[in-house]
């Protein structure tokens, strides 16, 4: 052990403590029950790698390579992964950021730090947190404990056997509190640049440099990080893909990857744009491409079926086989409703999944002039349904909307799918339209969906989560979209080739969202209310 010690690259103090606890070895009886845990403590000193780092490649066209050959779209995310290599490069050492990539499952957040690691030329350790309640699963135990172990940030460490590999920390937003510690509090000393240099395992009783670790942490909902966790890292949104995106990750990855899991070739089976389409828009319904994967594994697997039974099949799959294959298409609820009924409108959600279409449907009955919400709304949105009929009546006449009716008609506003809870501020303008369309017996638009917050005073305030909402109103085939001026710049962001199709409409007051959003013309048996 003494021999080992002298090629270690540790500081003074970690050399001290080492000859120390090696002296406590050498007079301990190897009877004792502590010599077990004294030797492999030293033996821990010993494997782990002290100032040992692999080169990094700098090599940014490569690593550019590696990040578009693995990973279709993702611009920002990679554009930021790029900048991060020609600082390390120009800079030689850098303490590393800590990089949080957020957004909904299956968008390729973990396969994307282990192509980091390979465009870097480092070691990829993945630790998962997802569950985590144990403070000591971080932090480790002390010696003097039976049974005692390092965190499992020091043993992934020591497996990877360079002191600076790419760790990606999984599902961070699910770590949980329990009587044995809080882990996310454990965590704040991990994430920041500026604590762990020194990072203090309780087994290890020494500080171990943690700041060359290019930490990339994944999350689902940012809403579960504790505030000053996140404040530490650098997030990133990776948001959900496109209908176009979709169709090459299946061409480029997924059926690949299928064919080969399959025993498969490519001549064995074919699969056009127009067919991975109907698998995308007819059988799955989420932001990332899980369950895309997993529709094109079953078309895989009858074709494995129809060889091995040598059956008839097409080699180049048609829109009919995907039906015959898959059963009738079971996602279209998320298509575009017409609007032959007064006080029905569109309206844009953000769902821990992506963006996704809602309906809001408001109806008159005689009555003394009652507001009532049904459809497992939340407090904020029944909220906004109140503001948005009391901004109503102190406006009646601007809207053309005669008193009397309000007095003499009780309203029922109700949100469709009433199993599924639904909450926030963004439907505030589309309650507003709904109201003012039963109450008038004005057509909506057709193909046109809102989303923005209401006030008291007729503002339009801005909502998050644009880029998912706009991908779910292309998938339902919506043509207009009215957003809040403030939101433009989340347009902008996005790429046009998206935004082919869609018109916006960028406004301010609730009076121009009425005037957009309602024609002058009635619906079909309009009723007569006063």
């Amino acid at each position: 052990m003494r021999v080992k010690s002298k090629s270690k690259k540790w500081n003074e103090q970690v050399a001290k403590t080492f000859a120390k606890e090696l002296g406590r070895l050498k007079r301990m009886n190897s009877q004792m029950a502590e010599y077990g845990v004294q030797r492999n403590y030293l033996e821990l000193l010993l494997e782990l790698p002290w100032g040992e780092y692999s080169e990094d490649k700098f090599d940014l066209k490569n690593a550019q390579k590696v990040l578009d050959r693995d990973h279709f779209g993702l611009e920002e995310v990679k554009k930021r992964i790029i900048e991060h290599l020609a600082v390390l490069k120009l800079k030689g050492n850098m303490k590393s950021p800590i990089i949080c990539l957020y957004g909904p499952p299956g968008v390729g957040k973990t396969s994307l730090g282990k192509s980091v690691a390979e465009s870097l030329g480092r070691k990829y350790v993945r630790m998962s947190l997802g569950g985590l309640r144990d403070e000591a699963e971080i932090r480790g135990h002390r010696k003097t404990y039976i049974g005692a172990m390092p965190g499992r940030l020091i043993q992934n460490l020591k497996k990877a056997g360079t002191a600076n590999p790419v760790f990606v920390l999984d599902e961070i937003d699910k770590l949980s509190e329990s009587h044995q510690g809080d882990p996310s509090s454990a965590m704040l000393e991990v994430l920041d640049p500026e604590q762990n240099t020194e990072f203090y395992d309780n087994y290890l009783e020494v500080g171990f440099d943690l700041s060359k670790v290019l930490f990339i942490a994944t999350a689902n909902n940012l809403g579960q990080i504790p505030w000053a966790l996140r404040d530490r890292m650098e997030l990133i949104n990776v948001s959900g893909y496109t209908i176009e995106e979709k169709i090459e990750i299946a061409k480029k990855h997924l059926l690949p990857k299928q064919l080969e899991a399959h025993g498969l070739s490519s001549e064995h089976l074919k699969l056009g744009k127009k067919s991975i389409e109907k698998i995308v828009e007819g059988y799955t319904r989420e932001s990332g491409v899980r369950g895309l994967e997993k529709q094109v594994a079953k078309v895989v697997r009858f074709v494995a079926k129809s060889i091995v039974m040598e059956e008839a099949y097409h080699t180049a799959i048609t829109v009919e086989d995907i039906e015959e294959i898959l059963g009738p298409a079971r996602m279209e609820r998320d298509k575009y409703e017409t609007n032959d009924v007064a006080g029905v409108v569109t309206g844009l959600a953000w769902t821990s999944v992506g963006g996704d279409i809602l309906f809001i449907e408001s109806i008159l009955s005689k009555g003394k002039g009652a507001l009532t919400i049904t459809g497992n709304l939340g407090k904020v949105m029944k909220e906004s349904a109140t503001i948005a009929m009391e901004y109503i009546k102190a406006n009646a006449e601007n809207f053309a909307v005669d008193a009397e009716v309000i007095e003499k008609y009780n309203v029922h506003i109700h949100v469709p799918e009433g199993a599924t809870p639904k909450d926030g501020p963004s439907a505030g303008i589309t309650m507003l339209t709904s109201l003012l369309s039963v109450y008038t017996q004005r057509r909506v638009k057709s193909k046109l969906a809102m989303t923005g917050e209401i006030t008291l005073r007729g503002k339009v305030l801005p909502v998050g989560g644009i880029k998912e909402k706009i991908l779910a109103a292309k998938r339902a085939n919506i043509k207009e979209i009215i957003l809040c001026r403030e939101n433009e710049k989340d347009v902008l962001e996005i790429k046009t080739s998206y935004l082919k199709g869609l018109k916006f409409h960028y406004v301010t007051e609730m009076s121009e969202v009425i005037e957009i959003a309602l024609t002058k013309q009635k619906v079909k048996n309009a009723k007569k209310l006063v």
